[in-house]
Formats: C-alpha cells, structure tokens, sequence
C-alpha cells in the first residue's frame, strides 16, 4: 500500500474522544486529525509518538487529515487505521500472498450475511470449491512486558466481534469454509493469541469456533520508506497449542 500524496509527520499530544487526536508540526502547529480507530490502541499511542497522517481532498470533511501509521519512541512501526486491514487483504490475495486463500475465481467485499445480519469482509468464491468467508481483524496490541513478540486481540471488549465469530462458525456449520485473518499490523508481533484477559467471551467464542472447523491465520505487514503490505504467516497459538505459519 503506498499513500500519494505521501504521508506527513507530527508529534502526537494526545489522543481523545475515540476519534481525534492533537498532533504537533515541525513548525510548532497544533492540529487536530481524524483517528479512525474504535479499540483502546493500547501502546499506539503514547504522547511523544511520531503520527504519521494522509490528507483528504473532500472539502466536506471537518478533519481532512487522518491518522494512519505510528512510529513509537522504541521504534515500532504501527498501522493504527483500521480501515486499512480489509485493503491489505485483498492485496494480499490477489498478489498470491495468502496461500490459504488462493483457487478462487471471484473476490467480492462487504457482502451480507448471516443470521445476525453482518457484512464479511471478503468472500471468495470458485466452481468447484464451497464459498469461503474471510473476516479480518487488526491486531496491535503487543506485550511489552515479555520479548517474545507476543500481540493480541482484541484490545478492548468486542461485542462486534464476538457477533462476527457467531457468524462465521454458523457458515461453518452450513458447508463452507470460514476464516478469520489477523492482519498483524504492528512490527513488534511476531505471533497472535485471543486476549482472554480483555474480553473473555471473545476467547471462548474463538475456542468453539475453531473447534466447528473456522480457521485461523495470520499475516504480517512489512514496513518501508515506500509503504507497507502484509508480506508473512505468523504463528497463532490457541490454548498453548501453536498453529504454524506454512513454509515459506
């Protein structure tokens, strides 16, 4: 993914409101930015950070900066806009990055259902092959509290995404393929678990999912000066048991 025009800098003061953020520029300008991202962004956003934002150019917008990467004062590389996940994947698809996810002749977004009435993020579709719905998910959360490059999600109670695990392992029950795909978009990561210490009913939810035959992947992003695109499998570890990345 590569931003034109590219990306602008500032000094994060802090973020508020769940939306908007108060950044400084080089020349000492105090700006207000959109921050769309819904999770606590627990360690994404420390006061002193560097933002990185993009600039709209719909006149409409009250807030045509919006935030999009964090370097941390540690050096981390993060991509705190959500929306950016679900473009990452489809990339990552069509580029034959994802191996799981290849063989399919047509990729459709947003697309209805469920009988809790959701959209899944992706879903591909084949002659020969049962229809696989993709939900991707954003994983930023890393513990710096160990060095083992342990991140996980959420970052704060999703009851969204306890209804979009519901969802999938219903199409599981139904005959087709479910996946959930945290796209790890934090430098740090280097393997993804459920936070049952956040959101308890979320990792139990996963557990049964699983169980009803939904996989599991996970994908790395790779940062540059140019850009950054999920490039990598990590491994996602489940109740102490590790599922392994294929080889690459």
């Amino acid at each position: 993914m590569h931003f034109k025009p590219s990306l602008q800098a500032g000094t994060l003061i802090k973020r508020y409101k769940r939306f908007l953020a108060d950044i400084e520029l080089s020349d000492g300008e105090v700006r207000t930015i959109h921050c769309a991202n819904t999770g606590a962004m627990t360690g994404c956003a420390t006061p002193g950070d560097t933002v990185l934002y993009s600039t709209s150019d719909n006149a409409k917008r009250k807030y045509p900066n919006s935030w999009e990467l964090t370097q941390t004062q540690t050096g981390h590389h993060i991509c705190v806009n959500t929306a950016r996940a679900n473009q990452l994947a489809v990339d990552a698809i069509n580029n034959g990055v994802i191996k799981e996810l290849q063989g399919y002749n047509e990729l459709k977004t947003e697309v209805k259902y469920g009988s809790e009435n959701s959209r899944i993020d992706i879903l591909l579709n084949s002659q020969d092959k049962p229809h696989c719905y993709v939900e991707v998910k954003s994983v930023t959360l890393l513990d710096d509290t160990e060095e083992d490059g342990q991140g996980y999600f959420p970052d704060t109670v999703t009851t969204r995404g306890q209804k979009h695990l519901r969802e999938l392992t219903e199409m599981a029950n139904n005959g087709s393929r479910a996946v959930l795909l945290f796209t790890v978009l934090h430098s740090g990561i280097e393997k993804v678990s459920a936070a049952h210490h956040i959101d308890a009913n979320y990792s139990k939810l996963l557990d049964q999912a699983i169980q009803q035959g939904v996989e599991v992947l996970c994908y790395k992003a790779e940062f540059s000066e140019d850009g950054f695109s999920l490039k990598s499998a990590v491994e996602f570890i489940n109740n102490s048991k590790k599922v392994m990345p294929p080889s690459q």
